[in-house]
C-alpha cells in the first residue's frame, strides 16, 4: 500500500523525478505526475487503466502561468479564471506544443485549473511544471474523496499520497470552452451553471458523447460502482426487483422497504451542496454491501444538483449496457 503523508517537499521530490503522486483537491483526488513529461502521462494512464483517447486535465499553481502553455486566453475565459479560480472550473484553452499530444488525446485544446486545496496549491507553486491529474482510481469507477479511497483503489500502483483530509466539494470540476461566441460547458461539476451564466451569460451544455470526447469525463458510463446501479422512482425499483436485496442511495427521503439491505441518505436537510460532497463516499460504501442492487434517485436540477444527477446517469449506464 502507499504512504499517507502530509510531506509537501516529499511529494515534490517525487513528482520532480517523474514518479506519480496522488494530491488532494476541492472536488476529488488526483493521481499527479508531471504534464510536460510524456513517461509519467503514460504511467497515469497505465495506473488508471484509462483510455488514451480520454484528455486529462492539467493543473496550475496561478493565472500568470498558463501563458506557457496555452496560445490565448479569450476575454470570458479570462472573467471566469479572475472570479473563480482557484476553484473547481476546468476551462479548455487551445495548447501550445509544450503540452505533449498524449495529455490533451490529440486535441488541441488543452484543459486547465487551479485547485483551490491549501496543499496542492503550495505544490503547485513550489514546482517549474504543471500537473496531469485525472481522479486517482481505476478508469470508469467511483472517484475517491477520501487519501483512504486513492489507497484502497490505486495503493499498489502508486508510492505516495499527499494527505488533505475530505474533499470538501465532491464532485469534479465544471468544464467550459468557447466555440466562436459561444460558452459550451462539456462536463456539468463542482461550480454551478446558474454560477457561470450569472457571470458571462447563456452557456450550452454539450456533456454526452460517444468515444470522441472533446473534454475529461464526458464518455457515457463512468463514476460507477461494481454493483449495478439502477436510477429512477426508489418504491418502484424496489417493486421491480422484490426478490434481491436492494442498497438505496437517497437524496432526503428515508424510506421503508422489506428488501432494504442499507440506505444513504444524501441530504435530510435537502442541500444539494452536501449531497454532492457525499456522493461517491456513499457510493463506495453502497458498493461494498452484499445487496444484488443499488437504488437511486434523482435530486432536484439545481446549483450541483445537475453534476450528481450526470454521475448517477452515468454510473447506471455502466451497470445497464
Amino acid at each position: 500500500m502507499a504512504e499517507i503523508g502530509k510531506d509537501i517537499k516529499k511529494a515534490k521530490r517525487m513528482l520532480e523525478e517523474g514518479k506519480l503522486v496522488a494530491i488532494p483537491t476541492e472536488t476529488v483526488y488526483g493521481l499527479a505526475g508531471n504534464a510536460l513529461d510524456v513517461e509519467a502521462v503514460t504511467e497515469i494512464y497505465l495506473s488508471k487503466n484509462r483510455p488514451y483517447f480520454d484528455p486529462l486535465i492539467v493543473h496550475v499553481g496561478e493565472l500568470e502561468v498558463i501563458k506557457d502553455y496555452v496560445e490565448e486566453v479569450p476575454q470570458k475565459a479570462l472573467t471566469l479564471i479572475k472570479k473563480f479560480w482557484p476553484g473547481p472550473l476546468t476551462i479548455l484553452l487551445p495548447k501550445k506544443s509544450i503540452i505533449p499530444d498524449l495529455v490533451t488525446a490529440g486535441l488541441d485544446r488543452v484543459g486547465i485549473r487551479c485547485p483551490d486545496h491549501p496543499m496542492t496549491y503550495q505544490l503547485l507553486k513550489s514546482l517549474s511544471f504543471p500537473l496531469a491529474a485525472p481522479s486517482a482510481n481505476p478508469f470508469g469507477y467511483v472517484s475517491p474523496t477520501t487519501p483512504e479511497h486513492v489507497n484502497e483503489q490505486l495503493g499498489n500502483k502508486i508510492e505516495y499520497i499527499l494527505n488533505g483530509g475530505d474533499c470538501a466539494v465532491g464532485v469534479e470540476s465544471t468544464i467550459i470552452g468557447f466555440e466562436g461566441d459561444e460558452s459550451v460547458i462539456y462536463r456539468v461539476g463542482g461550480l454551478s451553471v446558474e454560477k457561470i451564466e450569472s457571470l458571462i451569460g447563456p452557456v450550452r451544455l454539450s456533456v454526452h458523447t460517444g468515444s470522441n470526447p472533446q473534454a475529461s469525463g464526458q464518455l457515457e458510463s463512468h463514476y460507477a460502482p461494481r454493483k449495478p446501479l439502477l436510477l429512477g422512482n426508489i418504491q418502484q425499483l424496489s417493486l421491480d426487483n422484490i426478490d434481491a436485496e436492494v442498497a438505496v442511495l437517497s437524496f432526503r427521503e428515508e424510506y421503508q422497504l422489506s428488501n432494504l439491505r442499507r440506505q444513504i441518505v444524501l441530504s435530510p436537510s435537502g442541500n444539494v451542496d452536501e449531497a454532492a460532497q457525499r456522493l461517491f463516499m456513499a457510493l463506495r460504501e453502497l458498493d461494498k454491501t452484499d445487496a444484488a442492487f443499488i437504488l437511486a434517485e434523482a435530486v432536484p436540477e439545481i446549483g450541483l444538483g445537475r453534476a450528481i444527477n450526470d454521475r448517477l446517469r452515468r454510473a447506471a449506464s455502466s451497470n445497464s449496457t
